[in-house]
Parts: C-alpha cells; structure tokens; sequence
C-alpha cells in the first residue's frame, strides 16, 4: 500500500521522540533525581505509534504501567509527562501520579494505572458507554502479556465479545512478565487465542514493524466502527531496558536474566533503526531529512526536561486537593 510522506514521516517522528524522551529519563533515574518507578518503553515504539496512527483524537486510549508511548502518540504533551515524571505540579497528574498515573482526557488518552490489567474494565465500559452513545468512537486498550493471568481480562473478553462493543484489545507481548519468560508462565505461549472462544477476532504480528502494526490497527478500528468489534491483536516485541528502570534489578542486585544474545537479537530487531533502513532504501526520505528530524527531536526533549526541572513542586498544604471531586 503506498503511504505519503508526510504520513511516514510522522511515523519516524514519533517513534523517536518516545524513545529519546524515554532516554532522557536514565541519567535522573540513576542520580535520583526522579524518585517514582519508571517502566520505561524504549524498544517498544511502533507498537503505541502504530496503533494510535490509526485512530483519531476522539477515539479513547487505556494504558498500564509501562505507557510513556501510549500517552505521547495518542497526542499527550511532553512536557506534562516528563514534569508528572518529576512530581512537579505543572505534570499531567499535578505530580501526584507520576510515571505511571497519566492522563489527557482532551486527546483521548483517559488514564493509566500500574494496577495490572487495571484498565482493561475500563476500557470496556468506555466502548460500552460510547455504543450506547452511537458516537462512533473507537477504544484502545495496551496491557502486557502479564495480563493474561488477570481474572478480568477474560471477563471483558466475554462481555465486548458477547455485547460486540468497539473496543481493540491491544496486548504487547514483551516475552517476559517482570523476571519469568511466557513459556514458564503459560502452557501456550501464543496469547491471542485467549480471544476466540469469545468470538473476537484476533491475530499475532510483528511488534517490531511499525507499518505492519497500522496496517493491522487501521483494519481492526474500521471493523469497530461498523460494528463488527471487538478485536484482539498480539504485537511480538521487546523492552531494551529492564522492566523498572534502566536495568533489572532482582533483590537489589542489577542483572538482567534474559540471555544476551537474545536481547542482542532484538537490538538488532530494533523498530526505529528497522524503519529508517527502510525510509532510506527505498528512497522515501534522505538522510538529512532523517538527521533533521532527530535534531528537532533531541529539542523538544531537551526543551521538555529544562521545563520539568523548573517547574515547582506541589505544595504541601494542597496535599488532598484533586485527588477528591468536590
């Protein structure tokens, strides 16, 4: 299928300004300077830019603890993540959340929570609420392979399949659930037969191919919109960086339990580096164009922490306020 540049161009875009900004964030990891948990998504990214490719400003987006990319393609402000990130009151949460409590109801993205499959039920009442509504509107739901030991994933599978609600079921399947690779934590490893003895249509892709995963997402949002959802879609993909933080850590000690030459393998499987081999073999963009993108990039993160890092923190005495609606 032929794409504009334009489109392609967007896509290389955001692919790399998820991952610099998610490697703006090792040195304060490190030093301390950011305090919360960070799951970062580096070596994820075409899987969220993909997908929200896809889909329009009015479509909802539900992420998981691990959901920097879901929040960034679907049109969040970097700045409000990265300040949230740091605590700071000018944050998408006014600090209170931090990295993984995100939201921007006014691009679609309404909420992440670190709460495993935390989001999938709301998700579903999302679509149900749009259905009822007739507003055409399209909801996403990322959660990881861990999420297929949560009771409610299935319960959700049942009901969008049984009251066919418009709703994407969207599972990364990184092959690992923290430390435990699948093969030790499922009999079968393929997690996209989990949804069809509810009737959903699913299928297993390569994560790692950003056009392969809009191709398959554009397909599943345009069965939603005419009423032929739900869809569950499986994307094979890896996380370069452990699972909280640069690196794993098991009891205090920095390992990573994954075999180096299968993290070689998929470094080598990289979906930035895959794509602009692409962009550049066939002639779709030059090298300085790629360059000057990268650079434009390398900006607005750069622009993005200055601003984290002056923001204010919250103040004390307003400890309670919007955590409760008045």
């Amino acid at each position: 299928m032929p794409y504009t540049k334009k489109f392609l161009t967007e896509l290389y875009w955001m692919m790399k300004r998820i991952r610099l900004c998610e490697e703006s964030l090792i040195e304060p990891i490190t030093n301390g300077d950011i305090h919360c948990p960070v799951h970062l998504y580096s070596g994820e990214e075409a899987v969220a830019t993909g997908v929200c490719a896809a889909i329009g400003k009015n479509d909802y987006v539900f992420g998981n603890h691990r959901s920097h990319g879901h929040y960034l393609a679907k049109g969040g402000s970097m700045d409000a993540m990265i300040a949230e990130i740091y605590g700071k009151e000018t944050g998408c949460s006014r600090g209170r959340g931090g990295s993984m409590h995100l939201i921007d109801p006014e691009t679609g993205v309404m909420g992440v929570a670190p709460i495993v499959a935390g989001t999938v039920s709301l998700a579903a009442g999302a679509a149900l609420a749009s259905k009822i509504r007739k507003d055409n509107r399209v909801t996403i739901t990322f959660f990881g392979d861990g999420a297929t030991g949560e009771g409610v994933l299935y319960e959700m599978l049942s009901f969008a399949g049984l009251k066919k609600l418009p709703v994407i079921f969207v599972c990364e399947n990184n092959l690992y659930s923290t430390h435990l690779p699948v093969s030790e934590i499922r009999v079968d490893s393929k997690i996209s037969e989990i949804a069809k003895p509810f009737q959903i249509e699913t299928c297993t892709a390569d994560g790692n191919s950003v056009l392969e995963v809009y191709e398959l997402a554009k397909k599943a949002v345009e069965k939603c919109r005419n009423n032929e959802g739900p869809v569950f879609l499986e994307f094979l993909t890896f996380r370069i960086r452990g699972h909280v933080g640069p690196k794993d850590s098991i009891q205090g000690t920095k390992t990573d339990i994954r075999p180096k030459a299968l993290i070689d393998s998929w470094i080598k499987n990289d979906p930035i580096l895959r794509f602009k081999k692409h962009l550049l073999d066939n002639d779709l963009l030059s090298a300085d164009e790629i360059l000057q993108m990268d650079l434009i990039c390398e900006k607005e993160v750069r622009n993005a922490n200055i601003f984290a890092n002056k923001s204010n923190m919250p103040n004390k005495s307003e400890l309670d306020k919007y955590v409760f609606k008045k």
